[in-house]
């Protein structure tokens, strides 16, 4: 699994002009899913993302987690995140997982990240084309691949 994680004052997805998740203060996670990850990686990045010191404390140092803050996480599925450009100018996506393995993977993933977060969070639509909006605080964005965890 590969995902990009933005520390967001605010975030949202609309899909056909209709407002599907919002959020405040917290993590925007654009997920890739190949056709390797298993549940095992779904464990790790979950563990990992819900303790992620990337929010300030009281004396302005990133020390704190999406939890410390009560803060909300946003999940959207990104199969672009797979992308191979070593050919040419247009990227392929063979990488990618396929669908029937990907969204059981994207449903637990949400599942269980909601479950460490202790509340709902937001989502896009699998497979669907979505804009996606965002302030990012600081920036703060960071890249994470299961395949690399050492």
């Amino acid at each position: 699994m590969r995902a990009v994680i933005q520390r967001v004052s605010k975030a949202s997805v609309t899909i056909d002009n209709q407002l599907k998740s919002s959020i405040g203060k917290g993590l925007l996670v654009l997920l890739g899913i190949c056709e390797e990850d298993a549940e095992e990686d779904v464990n790790w990045l979950v563990h990992k993302l819900i303790g992620l010191r990337i929010f300030d404390d009281d004396n302005g140092v990133m020390n704190r987690s999406v939890s410390d803050i009560d803060g909300e996480v946003l999940v959207v599925s990104q199969f672009t995140l797979y992308a191979s450009y070593k050919k040419g100018n247009r990227p392929s996506w063979f990488r990618a997982g396929s669908h029937e393995h990907s969204i059981p993977l994207y449903e637990a993933f949400c599942r269980q990240m909601s479950e460490a977060l202790g509340k709902a969070v937001g989502t896009g639509e699998f497979g669907a084309n979505m804009q996606v909006e965002l302030l990012n605080d600081g920036p703060v964005t960071i890249c994470m691949d299961t395949k690399n965890k050492e």
